[in-house]
């Protein structure tokens, strides 16, 4: 099959590109860089022309509310339509676990208006909604970072590996769409506050992770179990241990 992977370049595209080559299909990676932009709709056209798939894996570059919905929605109104002209037969998006209940957050809020526009397009589409993955561990560490605490909720979180994501996409990828939502998820369940004071740990970092429930996870308050799956969750076999040991070789 021909697929194209927009955000083909970053953490999860550049993965899941690998293992469709891998597995012997024609695939395009698409970015700026290689001169296909879902902003402006430079090369989109000519990417997708006899392409079966389209996975969407792309990220807003600013987390900022206004840029981040004004991303998710120029970028699916433009890939949406080109994929319809092209005759595209199964759009798959990657977004995040919880999305629908975190609307207080503006990241959240794009999101959510990413995945009403595919579901709303007409076409055959999968969106897989993910846990947080374990690169971001550090991220979301320096967002909540105060002097030498870090201030973060208590809620339940059950992390997953890029590997595993990009395998999970790949597999949805070789099968017929869901129309529907896919959940997929780490094996094991931490304490948010808990699993980054054990990556600070680890890394040798002196800050000290403070429990605090009035704490925002990128602009929301969390629920106890709003980062989990909600239903029966595709689970990946990375574990939190294996991962570190493996990325800091």
């Amino acid at each position: 099959m021909k697929i194209v992977v927009i955000g083909g370049s970053g953490l999860i595209g550049s993965k899941v590109v690998n293992n469709l080559i891998n597995l012997g299909h024609e695939v395009i990676a698409g970015s700026p860089a290689t001169g296909i932009n879902t902003i402006t709709g430079e090369g989109l056209a000519e990417a997708l022309k006899g392409a079966d798939i389209v996975i969407d894996v792309a990220n807003s570059p600013s987390f900022e509310d206004q840029a981040v919905l004004d991303f998710f929605t120029t970028s699916g109104r433009n890939l949406l339509a080109a994929e319809k002209e092209a005759g595209v037969k199964h759009h798959i998006a990657l977004s995040v676990v919880g999305t629908q209940l975190l609307s207080d957050s503006g990241y959240f809020r794009g999101k959510i208006a990413q995945e009403k526009l595919i579901r709303e397009s007409g076409m055959p589409y999968t969106i897989v909604h993910s846990t947080q993955f374990f690169e971001f561990l550090g991220g979301i560490a320096q967002a909540a970072t105060q002097g030498q605490i870090v201030r973060l909720s208590a809620a339940y979180v059950q992390p997953i590996s890029s590997d595993d994501v990009a395998s999970a996409m790949t597999e949805v990828a070789l099968h017929t769409p869901h129309n529907g939502v896919i959940e997929i998820a780490g094996p094991e369940r931490f304490r948010l506050a808990e699993l980054v004071q054990k990556f600070l740990n680890l890394k040798g970092d002196t800050r000290s992770v403070v429990t605090d429930s009035q704490a925002r996870y990128y602009g929301a308050l969390l629920s106890d179990v709003v980062l989990l799956p909600a239903g029966d969750a595709r689970v990946g076999s990375i574990k939190f241990a294996d991962w570190f040991e493996a990325v800091n070789v």
